[in-house]
């Protein structure tokens, strides 16, 4: 959910019993950021049909102004107010820290709410490590998919359910 939102892609991941490993990709925005349609296609990754619906009819509303459709309104108000609109959601959109947040409050609050417990889950902040060339992106794949190997819980990586 949270990647269809953000517009990251997950190439990579293991889930094990206390940390997990996550090989992401994180695009830059486009050039002139998203469209209204692009944006409503995102949130609809990780809102509610309801919530998505107010948010268009928000942006349909923007846009009457915007195009001048309103009597007496500025047209830069209401490019403004489109403007702000996408604001709202696009600064967590294409960061690696943003998404990071998200899941782990996401997860934290799933485990919570499973678990009947309240407070934290993670002892510290995420550790991130650029990896820009294919070589380097396949060689941390492997890492990561190898893991529950190296810790004695499968013999194949294959075997392990919790990982990529």
């Amino acid at each position: 959910m949270y990647e269809n939102f953000s517009g990251s892609r997950v190439l990579s991941y293991c889930v094990m019993s206390n940390h997990f490993h996550l090989l992401l990709e994180v695009p830059p925005m486009a050039d002139g950021g998203l469209s209204d349609e692009e944006l409503l296609q995102r949130l609809g990754g990780l809102y509610s049909e309801v919530v998505v619906a107010g948010v268009a009819a928000e942006l349909a509303e923007a846009r009457k102004i915007s195009n001048g459709e309103v009597d007496g309104a500025d047209d830069a108000a209401g490019e403004a107010c489109v403007a702000a609109i996408h604001a709202r959601f696009t600064y967590r959109m294409h960061d690696l820290s943003e998404f990071m947040k998200g899941l782990l409050i996401r997860f934290t609050r799933w485990c919570n709410r499973v678990h009947s417990r309240s407070g934290t889950l993670w002892e510290e902040r995420f550790k991130s490590v650029i990896v820009e060339s294919g070589v380097a992106a396949r060689t941390m794949a492997a890492y990561i998919d190898l893991n529950p190997v190296w810790a004695g819980m499968v013999k194949d990586p294959s075997d392990y359910r919790w990982s990529s």
